[in-house]
């Protein structure tokens, strides 16, 4: 592959034949003498001097082009990097149901928190393979395992809210989409991290799911979010628009210890931003 480090250099290059140009444009007229007849001159032989007269200037414009292209750092050929991780696989499973708008994780809502939070963690596992799974009343990959993280990164920017006539609480299709995307892996350590903060009330039992994760040797870590004083939610209103509405909080936390306890997991609960990512940070270690 054919390239420049510093490809904006290469304008410097167009010094040269603005040079050429400036000097033909600009250089003063040669004085003339009128003869009646030209045609014995033009017999007469151009020295090597005359013939020779322009070059400097020619190869000085040359000159500066290439001094262009030299400093542009034209570079061709194939790098490989080797590099050594601790062979984890990790699918990221995303609730994207209405009640993650939840305002209760300031400045911003829930869903765009545990984006936040998400990106983070994949910025400190390079070397990881990671994948993305987001439900609601339906589940899907939204990103299979890569180690691109930044196309990876870009799909969790994508990542938003699903429709009213899609909304629900899918857990056990979630681990089960994820399981598949993991159980054919050969890594040594095959993680999902659940982030939810509703309950089970769509789709296959959870718990199942959690045993199909265990028989395929995944672990599950169920994050809860959860806020024991309700939250503001926004409800779209034909009449007033946007208003907000309390809402209390739902999530199964003794099903959710049963899902890390069954793929030998670990449950988490997350309040609010900080210790959502605390949470993470512990499951990075």
């Amino acid at each position: 592959m054919f390239r420049f480090a510093q490809p904006w250099l290469l304008l410097l290059a167009l010094l040269g034949p603005a040079l050429l140009l400036l000097y033909y444009r600009c250089r003063p007229a040669k004085p003339r003498l009128k003869f009646p007849d030209l045609s014995p001159l033009r017999e007469l032989p151009l020295t090597t001097r005359a013939r020779l007269a322009e070059l400097p200037l020619w190869l000085s414009a040359l000159a500066i082009s290439l001094f262009a292209f030299g400093l542009a750092r034209p570079q061709h050929g194939d790098a490989r990097e080797e590099i050594s991780g601790e062979g984890v696989d990790i699918m990221v499973v995303l609730d994207v149901s209405t009640s993650m708008s939840g305002r209760d994780f300031e400045p911003k809502n829930r869903l765009e928190v545990a984006k936040q939070v998400t990106r983070e963690f994949i910025l400190k596992r390079p070397y990881d393979r990671v994948g993305l799974v987001v439900f609601s009343a339906l589940a899907f990959t939204h990103c299979p395992l890569t180690t691109d993280h930044r196309i990876l990164l870009n799909f969790v920017d994508r990542v938003g809210f699903t429709r009213r006539e899609h909304d629900g609480t899918a857990i056990g299709n979630a681990i089960a989409v994820a399981t598949e995307r993991l159980k054919d892996s050969k890594a040594k350590s095959k993680v999902i991290i659940l982030v939810t903060d509703g309950e089970n009330n769509r789709g296959i039992d959870p718990l199942e799911a959690a045993e199909l994760a265990r028989t395929f040797k995944v672990r599950i870590y169920p994050i809860g979010i959860y806020n024991p004083s309700g939250f503001l939610q926004p409800v779209d209103d034909i009449i007033f628009g946007t208003r907000y509405v309390v809402s209390m909080p739902k999530v199964d936390e003794q099903m959710m210890s049963q899902l890390a306890e069954i793929s030998g997991g670990k449950y988490f609960r997350a309040t609010d931003p900080k210790t959502l990512e605390n949470v993470f940070m512990e499951i990075d270690r």
